[in-house]
């Protein structure tokens, strides 16, 4: 069966596309990094020596194949080679402490964990579950060139991968996402011309918002880039180089990109398809984009978990940049009240959404997917997002905030996003962030923090004083603390946890 026809079906699994593209198109390149790439001939041979191999070392189908490094071709031919197996792929953060890598890696059970250099310099001392194999040895633990494994039957409800989502705060959980919902991902994007791409990954491999992008580009044979660091120069000289047609990034990458002041310098006309998630996308930083860098851009809004999906068109709705746009076909997103009832249309509440794109469940944590769980009165299963927002009167959904992170002031309602709009607009504000604190007086307060802008020169007190007076009294920030940076993920989430961890530290 061809590609095209493949794609074209109900269901394909992803290893079985890459190996119709390896007999297509075997000399394309399916992955570049800054020294070197690889063809889908190539490609595909390694995986199945890969797959071979874990066969060897025992690993049966269904068992989780960890993964701890920064990306790379290796770690890419790893992730695929897991799956081919039939294998649950399982990237995990390289940033997390040792002792939360090692709890990952024994919840899900690996009998396997690949780490490159760096991650195994963080683990050395630490006791790793089952066996543990070098990225930078690999050659010599693979099976020998010309090697085959034994073929695997790959269902639909077969697990795809297991993601580990904290968020900001909490236990990790492990996510698991079957094949179905990873097809869902690959078959959706014909429209975004992903068999012509050459796609720009600077967002870590563990992250799905990575992988819904690196996944249908691979199904729909097209090109990987891919970047083991991001930095804001290095990715344009990187995507001049190699033509890019596509990517994904988070919005503070965006930020850092059109900061640059030779920004303009840099060709990039072959871009035809940007996109953005994970963090809130401000209106005049996608305003910007659609002013300076040639291509669509679209914001996807939705769940490592599921749910439902929204897309905003921003070049096609520069009125509705505010917004994350509207769910997409064959997604349903609701929002219910604390009740658990919904809300009538314009008013706000928490967003539940349901799709072909939701997680089997947590792994080992039934409770966990219970709580995340909604059902209509039909009995459908929904997705919680954790989010609070409103539809307008053409379907468009505005996020207000995190359900966790409103704060509750004297009785009043404070969503922190609206705060940080009005702080960020102070010309010494470079970023902000808002979270809210303990108060005797009235239950919780916000409190800001700011980055200063270089060049303008403002006090704290009069950055406060301005903000103040631009909101409502309810809203007031209590207090206001300069700060060199904010502490983020590696896909661009302030970390509100490390925020309140400084001010505890400096209570104490």
């Amino acid at each position: 069966m061809t590609a095209a026809e493949m794609l074209a079906g109900d269901f394909a699994a992803l290893p079985d596309l890459i190996r119709a593209h390896a007999a297509e198109q075997g000399d394309k390149v399916a992955l570049a990094e800054a020294d070197g790439e690889l063809d889908y001939v190539s490609l595909d041979a390694l995986i199945d020596r890969i797959a071979a191999a874990l066969q060897r070392d025992g690993v049966a189908q269904g068992q989780a194949v960890a993964i701890v490094a920064s990306a790379s071709i290796d770690y890419a031919a790893v992730f695929l080679g897991a799956l081919r197996a039939g294998c649950l792929a399982t990237p995990l953060a390289p940033s997390g402490t040792p002792e939360s890598i090692v709890a990952m890696i024994a919840d899900c059970a690996a009998p396997i964990t690949f780490v490159d250099a760096d991650a195994a310099t963080a683990l050395a001392g630490q006791h790793i579950p089952g066996k543990l194999v070098r990225l930078k040895s690999l050659g010599s633990w693979l099976a020998p060139e010309g090697a085959h494994h034994a073929p695997v039957t790959i269902r639909p409800e077969d697990g795809f991968n297991i993601i580990y989502s904290s968020g900001t705060t909490g236990t990790p959980k492990g996510i698991v996402q079957s094949h179905a919902m990873r097809w869902a991902h690959i078959s959706r994007n014909e429209a975004a011309g992903f068999a012509r791409a050459v796609t720009m990954i600077a967002t870590p491999l563990y992250s799905n918002t990575t992988l819904v992008s690196f996944l249908p580009t691979l199904g729909w044979g097209g090109t990987v880039v891919l970047m083991k660091k991001f930095d804001a120069r290095g990715y344009l000289t990187l995507a001049e180089r190699h033509r890019a047609t596509h990517t994904m990034l988070v919005p503070v990458q965006y930020q850092r990109l059109m900061a640059l002041p030779d920004f303009d310098s840099f060709d990039l006309a072959s871009f035809r398809f940007k996109t953005c998630t994970s963090a809130p996308f401000s209106a005049a930083l996608k305003a910007d984009i659609l002013a300076r860098w040639p291509g669509l851009l679209v914001e996807y809004y939705g769940m490592t978990e599921g749910g439902g999906t929204c897309l905003l068109v921003a070049n096609g709705f520069p009125d509705k940049l505010h917004t994350v746009g509207r769910p997409i076909e064959g997604h349903d997103i609701r929002l219910i009240d604390d009740d658990g009832n919904e809300v009538p249309q314009g008013e706000m509440g928490e967003v539940v959404g349901r799709s072909p794109a939701m997680m089997t469940g947590y792994h080992g944590r039934s409770d966990a997917t219970a709580a995340a769980e909604w059902y209509d009165a039909e009995g459908n299963r929904y997705i919680r997002h954790g989010d609070v927002g409103r539809f307008d009167a053409d379907g468009f959904l505005t996020l207000l905030d995190r359900k966790k992170d409103l704060i509750i002031s004297g009785g009043f309602n404070i969503y922190p996003t609206d705060l940080e709009a009005v702080l960020r607009t102070h010309p010494a504000v470079a970023d902000c962030s808002v979270i809210g604190v303990p108060s005797e007086a009235w239950g919780e307060t916000p409190v800001g923090f700011y980055v200063p802008h270089t060049g303008v020169d403002a006090s704290i007190a009069e950055i406060l004083d301005w903000t103040n007076g631009q909101l409502g009294k309810t809203q007031r920030l209590s207090a206001l603390h300069a700060i060199d940076e904010l502490p983020r993920s590696a896909i661009g989430k302030v970390l509100k946890r490390d925020l309140r961890d400084r001010l505890a530290e400096t209570a104490a």
